[in-house]
């Protein structure tokens, strides 16, 4: 674990000094501000967001329970270092991680900061847990989208290979063993069979209307009825499908 960062908050100077030698002789605590009254407590933690705060009792402005009360739900882990040992029943019912008593002992002062590192290091991995877990969540719910949705579509063209979303397609069509997607007012070549897509395309996204055409259903503008029972489907690149008579029945899953 890394140093730990420090606030100390403390009204006597010659406290806070003795204080500050003393962490430092503990080594792996880093005093980032002092503060020596309530309001300048709580604009120096909210700045330098540290992971520990150092807290007297009584000090100008209040106490060190409004200093508390004030960081709210935005509060480090807190040592109370006071001369005044009647404060520490509230004190452990504020979550203080330790009740250290003046004059400060540097052996006892060094078992609190142990405490608050230990405090420290589980409140970290509970975050590292909560952050992986919201980030495998998003993942699950793309890879959700993705087998929900129809899949991009992979192309070769002028040298390169491209990724063509489904919602860009409107069409595609057979041609011989192969089929050609038409999207965005390009047609590319793809190495599989208009069966093979149909298999694999969502039905609520393609259908076929034709032996030869699968169309994506919110490409289609309208339908037109021709002589003799036939059916033409406009899609909004300009094309006209014809419906083949097998597959007329598609124009009821339509809505």
């Amino acid at each position: 674990m890394s140093d730990i960062t420090a606030v100390l908050v403390d009204d006597e100077p010659i406290a806070q000094r003795r204080m500050s030698r003393l962490l430092a002789s503990i080594g792996d605590v880093r005093v980032l501000a002092e503060a020596g009254d309530v309001s300048d407590a709580v604009e120096k933690v909210r700045l330098h967001r540290p992971d520990l705060l150092l807290l007297d009792v009584r000090m100008p402005g209040g106490d060190g329970f409004d200093v508390l009360a004030a960081l709210k739900g935005t509060c480090p882990e807190v040592i109370f270092v006071t001369a005044f040992g009647d404060y520490a029943l509230p004190a452990f019912a504020a979550a203080a991680v330790d009740y250290v008593t003046k004059p400060v002992d540097a052996v006892r002062l060094s078992t609190a900061v142990a405490r608050a590192r230990t405090r420290i290091a589980s409140r970290l991995a509970a975050e590292r847990i909560s952050d992986l877990e919201a980030a495998f969540e998003a993942l699950q719910q793309a890879m959700k989208r993705e087998q929900d949705g129809a899949p991009p579509f992979w192309v070769r063209s002028r040298g390169r290979i491209l990724r063509i979303t489904a919602s860009s397609v409107t069409r595609i069509e057979a041609e011989r063993d192969y089929s050609r997607l038409h999207a965005d007012g390009e047609g590319y070549l793809l190495d599989e069979t208009l069966a093979s897509l149909e298999r694999r395309l969502p039905s609520s996204e393609f259908i076929r209307v034709h032996r030869s055409t699968i169309v994506r259903t919110a490409a289609i503008k309208g339908f037109r009825r021709g002589r003799y029972g036939t059916w033409t489907a406009d899609i909004t690149d300009g094309a006209e499908v014809r419906i083949g008579r097998r597959y007329i029945s598609c124009l009821k899953l339509i809505e």
